[in-house]
Order: structure tokens, then C-alpha cells, then sequence
């Protein structure tokens, strides 16, 4: 039983027998990617970070039969959802601070009650 695990946690590549360990970047990917999520104010920049730093584990992946590319797509779906939260909150934001910024600065026409 312990030889058929060993078996299953290795790949073959190229003649060459590798061991499959998760890369370190997707596992960092989906860290950054879920304080995105959960982390306010900066959670964009942990979001553009989980975005890169998964785009460059699966193609280290792909390349070198290495393991993790589960946890590098959690990581870059949860960096998109993270990024685009904070981007629609900022924008919202702008938004509103302009619309009210133009109310308050409307002409308005002040009535004197004193006719002297």
C-alpha cells in the first residue's frame, strides 16, 4: 500500500521521475486571493498580486507536471473576485461623491427677508 501512494504522489516527465509537490506560488495565490476577498481598503492590491502570482503557477504547472493547479485556479478566481468587489466599490464611491458634490454646488438662490 505505501509503494501504490508513492506511486500516485510522483510524476513521470520526459524519462525523468519527479516528485509532484504543489508549487509555492499557487499556494500563495490562493492566500492573497481570499484576503481580497475578506480585506478591506487593500484588498485590490492582494487581488492584482493573486491574479499574477496564479498566471505565473500555472504555467509553471504546465511546464513542469508539478501539482497545484487546483489551488492555483482558486486563487486566481478568488483574486478576480476580490479585485473586481473593490473596483466596483471605488467606482461606486467616485460616483457618488461626484453626484452629491454637484447637489451642494447647484446655484442657489438666497431670499433676504429684510427689505432695507
Amino acid at each position: 500500500m505505501k509503494e501504490f501512494v508513492h506511486e500516485l504522489s510522483t510524476v513521470w516527465a520526459s524519462g525523468v521521475l519527479y516528485a509532484a509537490t504543489p508549487v509555492g506560488k499557487s499556494i500563495a495565490s490562493l492566500v492573497l486571493g481570499i484576503l481580497s476577498i475578506v480585506s478591506p481598503y487593500i484588498g485590490i492590491l492582494f487581488g492584482i498580486i493573486a491574479i499574477i502570482l496564479s498566471a505565473i503557477s500555472l504555467k509553471e504547472i504546465r511546464t513542469r507536471y508539478e501539482e497545484g493547479r487546483g489551488l492555483a485556479i482558486a486563487g486566481l478566481i478568488c483574486g478576480i473576485v476580490g479585485t473586481l468587489i473593490y473596483t466596483l466599490l471605488i467606482l461606486l464611491f467616485l460616483f457618488a461623491l461626484f453626484a452629491f458634490n454637484e447637489i451642494d454646488s447647484g446655484n442657489i438662490i438666497h431670499f433676504s427677508t429684510n427689505n432695507i
